[in-house]
């Protein structure tokens, strides 16, 4: 095994790694990331090759640790992947309660992994869907094609993000055993094929690079939005036709237990170029509606 690359770094803006980095985990059956209190374990796929990533917080500086062909790519890109080019010192005060959620969660950046395809199928495996059946299909999706990752980290059994060639040749009833339906497995693996030329959105200013995303068929606003959210570093991407998220927003920016995207979108144009900003920080204050009605049937047949 290649010894670690490490780089130490200042990073330009106030950076808490678990609030800036937990949003690209999809929970425990997502074992391509670790995310604790002071230190994020990743593996991923770059442009030199598969890696993995330990960073850690030292105070005010960040450490990078990295292996495996990618290790000097991530070390260089590290900045970036934790938002350093994330600006929000421009922030509108318009809400007062939204104004004391930014100065709380003050180290919360918008991430920017440059990995669009690695986004792209947890994503699309949560259309239509609840986020434990999604995340129950992406665990055992990885168990079914992933590879183990580079560097000593056998005992958190970390995998590779789904490599695309691999994931374009798996045929609809692997896809079926893990619980997605044709319409999804036909998206991902669509996406598998066209991966490099996805991939070139992260080098495209973000509404090119979302125009990108959005011409591949089955590739919705919803979707772009929740990629361009991670992958782009997008800070203004709004997830319109989102289930629970109008309800949220309308709830927190108006006192209005239930809303509709039209609503969300008034409601947030006050703060572009970070409605998306606004959204994340409602999530982390654990801002949620009165709930009515009956809850959402999980399906478990796998």
């Amino acid at each position: 095994m290649l010894p670690a690359r490490t780089r130490t770094f200042t990073p330009v803006h106030p950076t808490d790694l678990r609030q800036t980095l937990g949003v690209l985990w999809r929970g425990r059956r997502d074992r391509t990331m670790r995310v604790l209190a002071t230190e994020v374990l990743r593996a991923t796929r770059t442009p030199e090759g598969p890696g993995t990533q330990l960073l850690r917080s030292l105070g005010g500086r960040i450490e990078v640790q990295a292996w495996g062909p990618g290790a000097e790519w991530l070390c260089e890109r590290a900045p970036v992947l934790i938002g350093g080019g994330d600006d929000h010192r421009l922030f509108p005060t318009v809400n007062e309660q939204v104004t004391q959620w930014h100065r709380r969660f003050a180290g919360m950046r918008v991430p920017c992994t440059q990995a669009v395809f690695e986004m792209l199928v947890p994503v699309i495996l949560e259309q239509k869907v609840t986020g434990l059946e999604s995340r129950v299909s992406f665990g055992s999706l990885l168990t079914r094609l992933a590879e183990p990752a580079p560097g000593p980290f056998a005992h958190h059994r970390l995998v590779l993000p789904l490599d695309p060639d691999a994931v374009a040749g798996t045929p609809s009833h692997v896809f079926h055993a893990c619980g997605v339906e044709r319409k999804r497995s036909d998206t991902i693996r669509r996406a598998a094929g066209y991966a490099n030329r996805l991939q070139e959105a992260a080098e495209m200013p973000l509404a090119d690079g979302r125009a990108r995303l959005r011409a591949l068929p089955g590739i919705g606003d919803w979707t772009v939005s929740e990629v361009a959210q991670t992958a782009l570093g997008d800070a203004d991407a709004v997830s319109v036709g989102d289930y629970h998220l109008k309800n949220a927003a309308s709830w927190a920016l108006a006192g209005e237990p239930r809303g509709t995207d039209e609503r969300m979108e008034e409601l947030l144009e006050p703060y572009r170029p970070h409605r998306g900003r606004v959204l994340r920080l409602i999530a982390a204050a654990g801002v949620s509606p009165p709930k009515y009605g009956p809850r959402l049937t999980i399906q478990t047949r796998w």
